[in-house]
């Protein structure tokens, strides 16, 4: 049966804007069918349902990074001393407990910074983690290897270097109820990473994580 059709339905219809979803199904590169997705496909991919965290609020600390758009103090880094408990020194003692329950409260504490962040600012929900933070400490840090040259690096370093790094402050005393609550709370906050991470197989995969300014900031640490 030989069918003529005026020029502007056929000119339609060869834009694909007539008979839409099956031309769009003939293409597997088209919107429509790379949204579509069996079950199959979404078992074999328990990432590809989930959305990306990044898109439905900015990362929390690229307002506050002032080398998010250059960094100029890119061959700057942190004297490893300064993250390094001094020998002859004792950590603060207390209950651990107590010491959580103090870290709970600095970890949301922005006074603890000169650049009005804190511990949750970056890491609300478990946010900005890298992988390895599900490891034992000490171990390898990416963010402490390039700014102090350390292979590996233990709970209370690691509040140390972030004190300097993303906050912008001085290390806490190293005989202070601060540091050691704070590295207690950390303990805490691993803990529920590691579940978050053994229920959710893609929170391994959070996109924010590698791109979090705060992550690697090396002029936190000289803004005045």
């Amino acid at each position: 049966m030989n069918l003529r059709l005026r020029p502007a339905v056929a000119s339609m219809l060869s834009c694909g804007l007539v008979l839409a979803a099956p031309l769009a199904a003939a293409n597997p590169g088209s919107l429509a069918s790379s949204q579509m997705r069996t079950p199959l496909q979404l078992a074999q991919n328990p990432c590809a349902a989930k959305k990306n965290p990044c898109a439905a609020r900015p990362n929390p600390c690229a307002a506050k990074n002032p080398c998010a758009a250059q960094n100029p103090c890119g061959a700057a880094g942190v004297n490893p001393k300064l993250v390094t408990r001094p020998k002859g020194t004792k950590p603060f003692s207390a209950p651990r407990a107590q010491l959580v329950s103090a870290g709970k409260q600095l970890w949301n504490d922005t006074k603890l910074s000169t650049n009005g962040m804190s511990c949750n600012t970056c890491h609300q929900g478990n946010a900005a983690f890298a992988p390895t933070f599900a490891k034992p400490y000490p171990h390898r840090v990416a963010m402490a290897e390039q700014q102090s040259k350390l292979k590996r690096i233990t709970l209370e370093q690691m509040v140390q270097l972030c004190m300097i790094v993303p906050m912008a402050a001085k290390p806490l005393p190293w005989g202070s109820k601060e540091l050691a609550a704070l590295t207690a709370y950390s303990g805490v906050v691993q803990k529920d990473y590691i579940k978050t991470m053994a229920k959710n197989p893609c929170a391994a995969k959070n996109p924010c994580a590698a791109k979090n300014p705060c992550a690697a900031n090396p002029c936190a640490a000289k803004k005045k």
